[in-house]
């Protein structure tokens, strides 16, 4: 939940003129950023809607999507995709990556430009912070698996029941999914909505795993750590190793914890459990490589973004008139150098190339990545890793298509 200036001035200059703006909130694509993660209901997902309203300052209206994601699917699945769309319900332009310098063009073809263009500087939007009811970086981070996919998550609920303040996530390597041995992470994270944090003057959070017949867990009985401080929100998480899983079995994952919300004054006792579904998650999002000490150590040169994994990515661009612009596949190319940063706003990677040149590439929705000869994403690259990819251009600069890295 960020805000968007160069899109804000947009929606000043055209609203007024007919054109109709919106936000659509769907599956994060990368939760745990600023500590938000993926709601369990549709109820959740719009106080996920009410908060980027808050937080953003944005009078632009949102949509809300489905439980089951559908205009996400039906847009591309794109993390960060734009649109504009006729009077009719005609595509006209369709960005895998939003893009507002791009778009005030496409509103100046269409429609004509302004006079006096609002810019960043004439916004006055009011932002505030995301909520947090105790203190954070108390608890020590894991590792999490490298290329960890994400895996369908279902809460049980009961009628009557508790809110999950407590969100499951769930990953597991590549090699879990095809039946094979790896490791398994489950990272118990707060919602932040509900404005709770642990108690820690209470026994730790405990995690009881079932795992599928004939499955073997290195542990099934999981206990956070003992915590100093009598309240905090670092998430609690755990990674095991795990054999013989079939794809598509389910574990299930009963916790017990200790939970407080100050303002409302009460702790209390929560008991819930959650079914894990050991397949990708199409909708599951990447969490930016956090937890991983080789990434927090350096940011500045390598912070992490997303590809998705089991999903079918559809990148196109379409000009004004409707049709598709996309240049033709001789229009790219192979290149060899090193990685001289990854940046996760942009979702873009900066490659220095033989000649010492530096040029920045946007990384497809549905990039193959491999590296070290394993299926992975851009979080496992680092400053001066060696790379060969093959790009395209598109309106919005050179399109990354695959990539290996050794």
């Amino acid at each position: 939940m960020r805000k968007v200036p160069g899109l804000e001035t947009i929606y000043r200059d055209y609203a007024p003129r007919g054109v109709q703006f919106y936000y659509v909130y769907k599956s994060l694509a990368h939760p745990e950023h600023n500590g938000y993660v993926q709601p369990f209901t549709l109820a959740e997902r719009l106080m996920h809607v009410a908060e980027a309203e808050r937080t953003i300052g944005s009078e632009i209206p949102w949509l809300c999507d489905t439980m089951a994601n559908d205009l996400k699917h039906a847009m591309g699945d794109a993390p960060n995709s734009e649109f504009v769309i006729d009077p009719e319900g005609r595509v006209l332009v369709n960005r895998t990556w939003s893009n507002p310098e791009q778009l005030r063009k496409d509103l100046e073809e269409l429609i004509g430009p302004v006079e006096n263009p609002t810019t960043v500087a004439d916004l006055d939007m009011k932002t505030l912070p995301p909520p947090q009811p105790a203190a954070k970086g108390v608890v020590p981070r894991v590792e999490r698996p490298k290329g960890g996919v994400a895996l369908r998550v279902e809460p049980v609920v009961h009628d009557g029941g508790e809110p999950f303040y407590v969100k499951l996530r769930a990953e597991a390597e590549r090699s879990v999914l095809g039946g094979e041995s790896g490791k398994f992470y489950l990272g118990f994270h707060l919602d932040p909505l509900y404005h709770v944090h642990w108690n820690n003057l209470t026994p730790p959070i405990r995690v009881t795993l079932t795992p599928p017949e004939k499955a073997r867990f290195s542990e099934t009985t999981l206990h956070g750590p003992k915590v100093e401080v009598e309240g905090d929100v670092d998430p609690r998480e755990f990674v095991i190793d795990v054999a013989d899983v079939e794809p598509g079995q389910t574990l299930r994952a009963a916790v017990s914890y200790f939970a407080c919300n100050d303002e409302e004054g009460w702790c209390k006792p929560v008991s819930q459990e959650y079914v894990v579904r050991l397949e990708a998650d199409r909708d599951g999002g990447w969490a930016r490589g956090v937890g991983r000490p080789d990434l927090a150590a350096d940011r500045s040169t390598r912070r992490g973004s997303g590809v998705f994994p089991g999903r079918p990515g559809k990148p196109m661009a379409t000009n004004p008139a409707g049709k598709d612009s996309r240049p033709p596949a001789a229009d790219g190319g192979r290149e060899m150098g090193r990685v001289a940063r990854v940046d996760a706003e942009t979702n873009s990677l900066t490659v220095r190339t033989r000649d010492g040149a530096e040029q920045e590439y946007q990384v497809s929705g549905d990039a193959m990545l491999r590296i070290n000869r394993r299926i992975g994403n851009i979080n496992d690259l680092s400053s001066g890793d060696r790379i060969r990819f093959q790009w395209r251009s598109s309106p919005d600069g050179r399109l990354i298509l695959r990539l290996m890295a050794r």
